[in-house]
């Protein structure tokens, strides 16, 4: 057998699906209407309920547009409740433009440092093409969304609103691509001709220089003071005068950020469970805390986002968001669809075959808000989306607990509400995963 597909098998193939009545059904099914429209489980569809035992929210959701801002959008709309409460305010946004602009600035400063660490690698070595595909990125993690409001703090979004390109970041992404792709070529160059730390650094300079102006001409300068007044949800008038971004973060940033640790579901056999792990080339804030996280069991994430939003705190989360879902009605569950019997095959990967094949990885982050808690267990989960109010609940996306077993990966907890002997193990070295690692993927 030479492997090919002869013309006796291509024939038999065509009349064995042809004898099945079913299988012309569906055909003439699934050439009219989109696959999901066809394949969603309708039993399970309506067997969603939205309501819940413990809600938290009562404001509206955010938009990200045509960004991959998503974890920074979750960060910021964690923060924002006690903002809100502490303004005395319906309703509050920080400014999501001001923390991209430093988000961006950061990461191509950081790209750079990892450009010329890898330089005495062949232009095709793994991690160095991993740079290479990835110049410019929206995407982040929880730890790169502490590291930016530490060190440049935060606005209201009134001082840096949204312009053209913060809200739909395609042409910028690609400019700067450019931009940087070139700064590395020559960064190599520099290095392989022998130039000086210093003659290289002041080649980097340049590139940096370049990017400022790039970001200041789409997103706006950042504001280094600001007059800021207001008036709460009672028409009574305040002013705080003239702040610093670091001062406002200081003054309305309620949660304890630097409590807060990364845990993941990572259950691939080579990830062991209760142990620390970073990603090479993984970061935005060069000198930052690295991206860390505590690999856990799935249960434990779960006991702990609802016993956090019981006890009256929104959580934020990383998933893999485009699975089993429905954009209209805003709903996840791990059965909506039904491929299996759309497709007469069996679909048997696990989460772990599926981080080792590629077929998953965080790719969206959002706050959980609400949970229908049944007998102390979850039964599912209200979501914050930051997709803007036009589908859903007003914005809010409603998950079954099946989903969140099977598609969520991260969450950011407080660290003295992990058991004792895991608190103790976020103090050990971290194993280092390979900078193409799928736990390396940016939430957008």
């Amino acid at each position: 057998m030479n492997g090919d597909l002869d013309p006796a098998q291509l024939e038999r193939l065509a009349k064995e699906f042809d004898a099945d009545p079913r299988n012309r059904l569906l055909q003439n099914a699934v050439t009219r209407n989109k696959v999901d429209q066809v394949a969603r489980d309708h039993k399970v569809a309506v067997a969603i309920e939205r309501s819940m035992s413990h809600q938290l929210d009562d404001w509206s959701v955010t938009n990200q547009k045509q960004s991959g801002r998503c974890w920074m959008f979750a960060g910021l709309n964690l923060l924002r409740v006690g903002a809100a409460e502490k303004l005395g305010v319906k309703d509050f946004e920080f400014s999501q433009a001001h923390l991209q602009f430093w988000d961006r600035l950061e990461k191509a400063n950081f790209w750079l440092e990892q450009v010329i660490a890898t330089a005495d690698r062949d232009v095709d070595d793994r991690t160095v093409a991993h740079l290479m595909s990835t110049p410019a990125e929206d995407g982040g993690q929880w730890n790169m969304f502490v590291a930016l409001v530490r060190k440049h703090g935060l606005v209201p979004k009134s001082v840096m609103p949204e312009t053209v390109s913060s809200s739909a970041t395609a042409q910028l992404n690609r400019d700067l691509s450019a931009v940087l792709r070139q700064a590395a070529r020559d960064l190599r160059a520099a290095v392989a001709s022998g130039a000086s730390a210093d003659e290289v650094a002041e080649r980097k300079t340049t590139a940096v220089e370049v990017v400022h102006r790039m970001l200041c001409l789409h997103l706006g300068t950042p504001p280094t003071r600001f007059w800021w007044q207001w008036r709460d949800k009672d028409r009574g008038f305040h002013r705080e005068g003239e702040l610093t971004p670091l001062q406002f973060a200081e003054q309305y940033v309620t949660v304890p950020l630097d409590d807060y640790v990364c845990v993941v579901h990572d259950p691939r056999p080579s990830s062991e469970t209760g142990r620390t792990y970073t990603v090479e080339a993984l970061g935005n804030v060069v000198g930052a805390p690295p991206v860390t996280y505590l690999n856990v069991d799935i249960a434990l994430i779960k006991q702990l986002a609802m016993e956090r939003i019981v006890g009256g705190e929104p959580v934020w989360f990383g998933c893999d968001v485009g699975q089993m879902y429905d954009a209209e009605s805003g709903l996840w569950d791990a059965a909506l669809y039904d491929y299996d019997a759309l497709y007469a095959h069996r679909a048997d990967l696990s989460k772990a075959d599926r981080l080792l094949h590629q077929g998953t990885a965080m790719t969206h982050a959002m706050l959980l808000t609400g949970v229908d808690v049944v007998e102390e267990s979850p039964r599912r989960w209200r979501v914050e989306n930051s997709w803007g109010d036009e589908k859903a609940d007003k914005g809010f996306w409603t998950m079954d607990d099946s989903w969140f077993a099977e598609h969520v990966f991260e969450t950011a907890v407080r660290r003295d509400a992990l058991p004792e002997e895991l608190q103790a193990r976020l103090d050990e070295e971290p194993v280092v995963l390979p900078a193409w690692d799928p736990m390396g993927a940016l939430a957008r």
